[in-house]
């Protein structure tokens, strides 16, 4: 495994908080792709280059093995979790589900209108000048506020408990370079559909946002169409 860089360089980590900053070190190293899926979590390693106990990094990698942010092999060995097609599939599945309510609540709202204005800010550029992080970010970031913008938020906290996941995905297969669905054309649609106020449109098209991600993410498993 690389040496730790940023959040998990010893002296980094708040500690009055000791345990909770070990775990938002690990998580934001793996969920911003610091860590990248497959690398090895050696539990002595991660401490002596954090400057905290093997038990608190003990603890802090039970939880983000609960989370399936990490995965151990039978000998007990620890790595961060590569999404198989079968999961990269499903969690955009689960997706186009939640994100597929949320704009038909989002049409039967009576402000609707200005809502779209403020989704339409939140879309991402056109370009894809940039890193691959960069835009994963924007484009996660109009997803979430889609969800939040149905006002619903019961569906907004479970879409979120799904966004680590949705990172691990973006990283398990190796694509290092922005990707064409990033960008503002491929998102414009939902929100055009949302404004004129067409229900079925807007959650049919979100639905088929989701299956083009799949298939290029995990091209090997289709999803059955909404």
């Amino acid at each position: 495994m690389g040496q730790p860089r940023g959040v998990l360089a010893a002296g980094g980590l708040n500690r009055l908080t000791l345990r909770e900053q070990v775990l938002d070190a690990l998580r934001t190293a793996i969920t911003s792709g610091e860590l990248r899926p497959g690398s090895d979590l050696g539990e002595g390693e991660l401490a002596e280059r954090s400057g905290v106990s093997r038990g608190t990094v003990r603890e802090a990698l039970r939880f983000l093995q609960q989370s399936r942010l990490v995965s151990g092999d039978a000998r007990g060995k620890l790595q961060v979790h590569r999404a198989t097609q079968r999961e990269i599939a499903e969690i955009f599945s689960v997706r186009g589900a939640l994100e597929g309510h949320a704009v038909q609540t989002i049409v039967a709202l009576p402000d609707r209108r200005s809502r779209v204005e403020r989704l339409r800010a939140a879309l991402p550029p056109e370009t894809l000048d940039g890193d691959f992080t960069t835009h994963m970010n924007l484009d996660l970031a109009f997803h979430e506020r889609l969800t939040e913008l149905s006002g619903n938020a019961t569906l907004l906290d479970n879409w979120r408990l799904l966004e680590d996941r949705m990172r691990i995905v973006f990283f398990s297969t190796g694509v290092t370079q922005p990707v064409p669905i990033m960008a503002r054309t491929h998102h414009w649609p939902i929100v055009e559909a949302i404004e004129v106020g067409d229900a079925e449109r807007a959650r049919r098209t979100v639905h088929l946002h989701m299956n083009e991600a799949s298939q290029i993410w995990a091209p090997d498993i289709e999803i059955t169409p909404a």
